[in-house]
């Protein structure tokens, strides 16, 4: 009886390991000699098709196959685009990901139907980064200081329906008593930074830190702008004593709705494939991810660039989701109000 037992054992470890091999084998045979996509909403040089190019450098080292990877531009209507045809056309096989805005996710949660679809369904693989955001004016503009914006009208471009350029100045204006007037229409921060270097824009509401610093890292440095507040919890190492925009908050369901706008910026830098991902290939992929945030070489690539890395799962990713999408009614519905809606 012992003797059937151990042959047992030793056949259900074999068949185990079998299938272990042969799951791993799949994933290699899947993205050997094949090309992986990775789809960016925004134009070639914007600061998320930089950090989709440097993903783009090591993540094949990690991913079995070791696939090629080209870049493919769809932008438009502040990355729904892009939404739009992962969730309708693109291959769910593990061949696309994308990187789109990391507000996006947040509006359906808000009643947004421009494009039907559901950011819980959609396999998130991971963030390269989670950042604060700024606030700015150009050196010219006669509004300097948080102070001067909660009494003097800023124009700031606006990049797109759902996009962080124009939700996030509408409802701070309602949250905390600033004028940002936002001028719609620009395709992109690349094009509103030089409306704003002209003096065709006062200045700019919204930019993520790290991209400021690899796009215009002189803007800092030689002070051609005025920093009117930072969005993060926390200070900036390099630009101590920013004023918070959360400080200037005191009503407890105010500050509730703008911690759940400023969520996004956890999940700073996302990518993501369509819904329905097989599970081993969602693995393969958030695994190879998580990989390339790590390797040393990325790292020092992404210092000399000075771009921020914080790797941001994609577990983390959908459990930050999730938690939003069930956040009390009274804080959905003030986020509504902050936004007109």
């Amino acid at each position: 009886m012992r003797f059937v037992f151990r042959r047992l054992a030793a056949m259900a470890f074999f068949v185990a390991a079998s299938l272990g091999a042969a799951r791993a084998q799949s994933i290699e045979s899947f993205y050997k000699n094949k090309q992986l996509t990775i789809l960016v909403y925004a134009g070639a040089g914007s600061p998320y098709d930089v950090y989709a190019r440097l993903l783009a450098k090591y993540l094949p080292e990690y991913l079995p196959g070791k696939p090629a990877i080209i870049i493919q531009y769809m932008v438009g209507a502040g990355g729904l685009k892009a939404v739009d045809y992962m969730n309708r056309i693109a291959p769910r096989d593990g061949s696309l990901i994308g990187t789109i805005g990391r507000g996006l996710p947040f509006e359906p949660m808000l009643g947004a139907h421009d494009v039907n679809w559901d950011p819980l369904q959609f396999t998130w693989i991971g963030s390269m980064n989670s950042e604060a955001s700024l606030a700015m004016s150009w050196n010219t503009s006669p509004v300097k200081t948080l102070d001067d914006l909660k009494k003097t009208e800023l124009l700031v471009p606006g990049t797109g329906v759902g996009a962080d350029s124009e939700i996030i100045p509408r409802a701070i204006n309602t949250l905390a008593g600033t004028k940002f007037k936002i001028i719609s229409g620009y395709k992109d921060t690349n094009a509103a930074a030089l409306a704003m270097e002209s003096g065709e824009l006062g200045g700019i509401s919204y930019w993520a830190i790290s991209s400021l610093m690899v796009v215009h890292p002189d803007w800092v440095r030689d002070k051609k702008i005025n920093i009117l507040f930072q969005t993060g919890s926390t200070d900036i190492s390099f630009l101590p004593g920013l004023p918070k925009i959360r400080d200037s908050i005191t009503n407890p369901i105010d500050r509730k709705a703008l911690d759940f706008l400023l969520a996004r910026e956890i999940i700073g830098r996302p990518f993501v494939a369509p819904p329905g991902l097989p599970a081993d290939r969602t693995k393969a992929l958030r695994d190879a991810f998580a990989a390339a945030m790590k390797d040393p070489e990325l790292k020092k690539d992404a210092e000399r660039a000075r771009m921020g890395i914080d790797l941001v799962t994609g577990e983390q990713v959908d459990a930050l989701l999730k938690d939003a999408a069930n956040s009390p009614p009274e804080v959905l519905e003030r986020v509504k109000q902050a936004l007109g809606r």
